[in-house]
């Protein structure tokens, strides 16, 4: 579960300043206020991470978490003690970082401590929607079933994305096949034909020029040009970890053409599965938009779904809040309107979440045809260029040598 600090008032009028653990910010004002303190400041504390970390570490893959999902699944429905099947899961996982959470979950497990809190304390492994399913597991004495549901979600994320990776291979391979092809000929092909030009002594036409001016700045100034690269690089990361850098980044992949509609529809099935998910599961609508607004891994989107929980929470409707954040399409919002009415929205949002997915793979499926002609096009301008650039100096020299 999040951790909260918080600075308030006791009974008596002193200035308290602590941190608490609770599911979410208005729980943990209501656990204040039993305890005789009044709030005056409550945020959320996030574990710290160095850029150094940020930039290099990254979560557990899915496959290992979907592999631990499943196992602690099997283990715990053969019931064996929650203790028990995690120290034997510890001994068998191969993956350092999965063996160093579970190794210290189980200490915290044997000093008394929940398994969500335990969990909470490691989000490079566990996220806060996986989190929030164990507390609720926990709570409603269905951690089996909150196992077996969080194993169908990994699944089906990782079925999207093994298509969206399918679908850009062969884009992704012909840029790199282009790029090093560009490379090869600037540092060793076009250097050779820049000395006979050059003592052939006659003007260039622009396409030479441009191909010699490159050569020269990939074989003059190569180091710059690597030191240029990894500080483009590590800039570009340092950005996009900075607030403003990753709300502006996510809202341009959204926009990007041919493939930002597809990203788009893609977050979306995340949104409406996780949510459903959640009601499904008993979590409040609030909080479940909550920790939804984090699975998505879209920071644009995620202050969209922030806003529909405030518009809930001041009393509007789940249709008039989906409508207002303008992510949905019409169809989707008859569902929502249809969900509310019947009070079946957990299973409204799972039939949105397939029809998202049905169009995803559809667009992934035609992916490759609508990408040709844009990398036919782009090989070709290239090829062009260099034709031009090569052969009509050496027409030119075919001719002085015929009139000489």
């Amino acid at each position: 579960m999040p951790t909260y600090q918080y600075r308030g008032r006791n009974a008596q009028g002193k200035a308290v300043t602590a941190q608490l653990e609770s599911a979410t910010e208005s729980a943990a004002a209501d656990i204040l206020l039993s305890r005789g303190i009044i709030p005056l400041e409550l945020t959320e504390v996030k574990p710290k991470q160095s850029f150094s970390m940020a930039l290099f570490q990254s979560k557990v893959s899915l496959e290992e978490l979907q592999i631990f999902t499943r196992q602690i699944y099997s283990l715990t429905r053969s019931g064996i003690p929650i203790l028990r099947a995690i120290a034997g899961l510890s001994e068998t996982t191969h993956s350092q970082r999965m063996k160093h959470a579970l190794d210290d979950i189980s200490e915290q497990l044997t000093s008394g401590r929940p398994l969500s809190s335990s969990m909470n304390q490691h989000p490079d492994v566990f996220d806060s929607l996986f989190v929030s399913m164990i507390h609720v597991g926990e709570n409603t004495g269905k951690l089996e079933d909150a196992f077996i549901q969080l194993s169908h979600y990994i699944e089906r994320e990782q079925e999207t994305r093994r298509r969206i990776k399918a679908a850009m291979r062969y884009p992704i391979f012909v840029l790199i096949a282009i790029t090093l092809a560009m490379i090869i000929l600037n540092i060793m092909v076009i250097p050779k034909f820049a000395d006979m030009f050059s003592r052939f002594g006659a003007d260039l036409p622009w396409a030479t020029k441009i191909l010699i001016a490159t050569s020269n700045l990939f074989v003059n100034y190569w180091p710059l040009m690597l030191v240029v690269l990894i500080g483009t690089f590590i800039g570009i990361r340092y950005w996009h970890h900075t607030e403003k850098g990753e709300k502006q980044w996510d809202l341009w992949k959204l926009h990007i053409p041919i493939v930002g509609s597809i990203i788009e529809r893609s977050t979306l099935s995340r949104y409406c599965r996780s949510f459903s998910m959640m009601l499904s599961a008993g979590v409040p609508m609030t909080q479940a938009l909550s920790l939804v607004a984090d699975a998505v891994d879209n920071a644009y989107m995620h202050d969209k779904i922030v806003g529909m929980r405030r518009g809930i929470e001041s009393g509007e409707s789940m249709l008039r809040v989906s409508n207002a954040s303008h992510l949905f399409t019409p169809l989707v919002l008859q569902m929502v309107a249809v969900g509310e009415e019947t009070g079946q929205i957990d299973q409204l949002l799972n039939d949105a979440a397939d029809f998202y997915e049905g169009e995803v793979d559809y667009d992934l499926k035609n992916l490759t045809a609508k990408l040709e002609p844009i990398l036919i096009g782009f090989v070709a301008g290239i090829v062009l260029i260099l034709a031009l650039g090569i052969y009509l100096p050496m027409w030119d020299m075919l001719k002085v040598v015929k009139g000489g």
